[in-house]
């Protein structure tokens, strides 16, 4: 015969696991219902912002591509596309996918949350750059329209991103797309960046890892089917021809005064002076705040006082302070040289 206690022990968490699980909108079920919702919507997203992207670089977007850039099965890509096409969103002409008007406002809504959010993290935060599009992948299927107007009014209304990408207008309005790959300069060809993209995230981790970023000045020295060969800001640069397509930039008819007169704050050695320059336009947000809250601005004389045991950081004195740099910041921070002065 069954002991009562036992029994009355399973039928209260039976109950209890019943009241978990179904208790509405707070149980277990309600919880992953709002799950699935919300990973269908992520999907849908995802789908009109590829869609987008392939648009306006004027490539076809196919079931194929879907898949694969949604990490998809191609039946479960088929499925997403017909629900896309069953909502307006889209439409399909062999195989070849196409926005409609309706799917086109949505993506560029999508992309103005996105764009706005890494803006905000590169010019407001320290998140750290190699973070600000995977955060922004997440934030921007939260964001309304509203939460997107207001962060926009906070942080200037800007036009483009940390990457060079055009913002979206809360009208809908992208400008068309300019420049051409680095891989188009000719040889002794000058150009200044004004795009990195920041997708597959591989190759983007090496271009940052090299310091490029949008508004430095290249010259073309060598462009083969091996290899690119190029200075950045005077430094030279060897990428291969598949990470070189990834940077957009924007012919110059001249070299700007400042190519070939500048070195780093790093390269000082202990005892030696320049005068600040100015500081790299990859430096945003609050560590340029801070250097320049210590005086880091044109005009300025540091002196290199001390190197740590380990090379890194670097004592500098700034101002009548010394003050501790690592070398990844000193690298960014131009100085000219004591006898060349500020043009």
């Amino acid at each position: 015969m069954t002991d009562p206690l036992i029994t009355l022990l399973i039928g209260s968490g039976v109950i209890l696991l019943a009241v978990v699980s179904f208790f509405p909108q707070k149980g277990l079920v309600a919880r992953m219902k709002r799950s699935k919702t919300i990973s269908k919507r992520v999907l849908t997203e995802d789908a009109l912002k590829h869609l987008y992207d392939c648009e306006y670089s004027g490539v076809s977007c196919t079931l194929n591509s879907v898949a694969g850039k949604l990490s998809i099965s191609e039946d479960e890509a088929a499925g997403l596309i017909t629900k896309l096409e069953e909502m307006g969103l889209l439409t399909s002409h062999l195989e070849t996918l196409q926005l409609s008007s309706e799917g086109r406002s949505y993506a560029l809504r999508i992309i103005r949350f996105h764009r706005l959010w890494e803006k905000y993290l590169a010019d407001e935060t320290g998140v750290d750059e190699l973070q600000w599009h995977h955060s922004a992948e997440e934030f921007e299927h939260k964001l309304t329209p509203l939460d997107a107007d207001a962060l926009a009014a906070q942080i200037g209304n800007p036009v483009f991103d940390p990457h060079g990408d055009p913002i979206p207008s809360s009208d809908g309005i992208l400008p068309d797309k300019k420049g051409k790959p680095l891989t188009d300069l000719q040889f002794g060809e000058f150009a200044s960046i004004i795009h990195i993209e920041d997708e597959p995230d591989a190759i983007y981790q090496q271009l940052v890892a090299e310091g490029l970023y949008p508004g430095m000045q290249v010259r073309m020295l060598e462009s083969t089917k091996e290899r690119v060969r190029f200075t950045a800001n005077g430094e030279e640069c060897l990428l291969a021809p598949l990470f070189a397509k990834n940077i957009t930039v924007s012919s110059i008819k001249f070299e700007k005064t400042v190519e070939g007169k500048f070195k780093s704050l790093s390269s000082l050695k202990t005892g030696e002076k320049g005068k600040v320059l100015g500081i790299s336009k990859a430096l945003r947000g609050q560590q340029r705040r801070r250097l320049m809250d210590l005086g880091v601005v044109p005009g300025t004389e540091i002196i290199a006082e001390l190197k740590s045991a380990f090379g890194d950081p670097t004592a500098y004195r700034i101002k009548g302070a010394s003050i501790a740099l690592r070398k990844k910041l000193a690298d960014r921070i131009y100085l000219v040289s004591e006898n060349e002065g500020m043009n």
